[in-house]
């Protein structure tokens, strides 16, 4: 329980959520069980070094940051990162969790805000998602839904509209990029009158949209 799979510890410039924008260090968790059509980090599923928490909470320190997200891959897949996260709250670091929502986010510590990706039609992976999750997010948390076409933002729409979602937390809309015009995505969300925070993933815009480690 005291250590964990690293792919990579990196600061950057967060490119998404309300904290886009911030400089944050990102701590990249290696695994996943998804494979979702979409992805842009299927080099975090395998390989990665094990690092002990002393480590990592000292990596991180030396950034000299207060923002910090565990990512992956699917952070929740190893055990011990319930465990990083609490440390790093402890730390007195903001501390922001990104996760596919297939696995459950009851263990985690409340003082954690999650990034729940709620996983459309065309990611391939909507049978996984782990749906309890939803109910339990609060003010400080975030659901992102990231949309590769129009069946995904009709689909979106009603799964926001079915559990209240807007009433719960920020509700984020993103484009597949490279695949879904972003023009299109921000005319519908404009003619719907949608109350959801639209994004687009800003790093790719700043360094190459393959590009690893910002």
């Amino acid at each position: 329980m005291n250590v964990l799979r690293i792919t990579e510890i990196f600061h950057s410039i967060q490119g998404e959520s309300t904290h886009a924008g911030q400089p944050c260090v990102f701590i990249r968790l290696t695994g996943c069980p998804l494979r979702c059509d979409w992805c842009d980090t299927e080099y975090a599923f395998y390989g990665g070094s094990e690092w002990s928490l002393d480590a990592i909470i000292e990596k991180v320190r030396a950034y000299d940051c207060r923002l910090v997200e565990v990512t992956g891959g699917e952070p929740l897949v190893q055990p011990a990162c319930t465990t990083l996260l609490a440390r790093l709250c402890d730390e007195g670091f903001g501390v922001l969790l990104e996760t596919s929502g297939a696995l459950d986010t009851a263990p985690v510590d409340p003082r954690v805000s999650i990034i729940l990706d709620v996983k459309c039609p065309g990611s391939g992976m909507t049978d996984r998602t782990h749906w309890p999750n939803i109910e339990r997010l609060r003010p400080q948390d975030e659901a992102k839904f990231v949309l590769k076409d129009r069946a995904d933002y009709e689909w979106a729409k009603e799964v926001i509209e079915r559990h209240g979602m807007t009433r719960r937390c920020t509700v984020l809309f993103s484009p597949v990029f490279g695949t879904l015009d972003p023009r299109q995505l921000a005319e519908w969300v404009l003619a719907d009158r949608l109350l959801v925070r639209y994004q687009l993933q800003i790093h790719k815009y700043i360094w190459a949209p393959d590009m690893k480690g910002v």
